[in-house]
């Protein structure tokens, strides 16, 4: 398979191993009820960092939360809200890439912003926008800002590794 071949496939299998990631990591934590509700701790979102690294991981993010959303039971528009948040999220960190520790908020602005409002329509969880937007904000900023921070500074060291448009599996041929 030659380089311009290989850059759609790359970018395929990094959206698809993204999307796995957040699947397991969110039922993961699903197992301990920490994955939904007002006071939510979702390890997953940690990934929301990693379109600083390759904009494959915005179709990553968003088929990851859609399927981890349906296989632990949200309701439709939890599915799709929180689905179409985490694309905005994505897509807005990947557009503020460059701007040092900046990229962290699109994630958890977003999610306090609209995680309340499906909280409180979708599963009728009293109405108390402003302490869901709190408890939403402070779990996503444990998350995004400080796991996935950290994961920024891991995978930074292996950018040119994990994240290289020229990655190859196979040894170049002696032609």
């Amino acid at each position: 398979m030659n380089q311009k071949n290989m850059k759609p496939a790359l970018f395929v299998a990094q959206a698809g191993i993204i999307a796995a990631l957040y699947v397991v990591l969110t039922i993961f934590v699903a197992s301990f009820n920490l994955a939904s509700g007002a006071i939510q701790i979702r390890i997953s979102e940690a990934l929301t960092i990693l379109p600083v690294f390759t904009p494959a991981a915005i179709p990553g993010l968003f088929i990851g939360c859609f399927l981890a959303n349906t296989i632990t039971g949200a309701v439709i528009y939890d599915v799709i809200f929180g689905s179409l948040t985490t694309l905005a999220a994505a897509y807005l960190t990947y557009r503020l890439r460059n701007c040092k520790f900046i990229y962290t908020l699109p994630p958890v602005l977003l999610n306090a912003l609209v995680v309340p409002v499906v909280l409180i329509f979708a599963y009728k969880v009293p109405d108390a926008y402003l302490f869901l937007f709190l408890t939403v904000g402070a779990g996503e900023a444990i998350s995004v800002c400080g796991l996935g921070f950290l994961l920024k500074k891991l995978l930074g060291r292996y950018r040119n590794v994990i994240f290289s448009e020229e990655a190859s599996v196979a040894p170049k041929s002696a032609e």
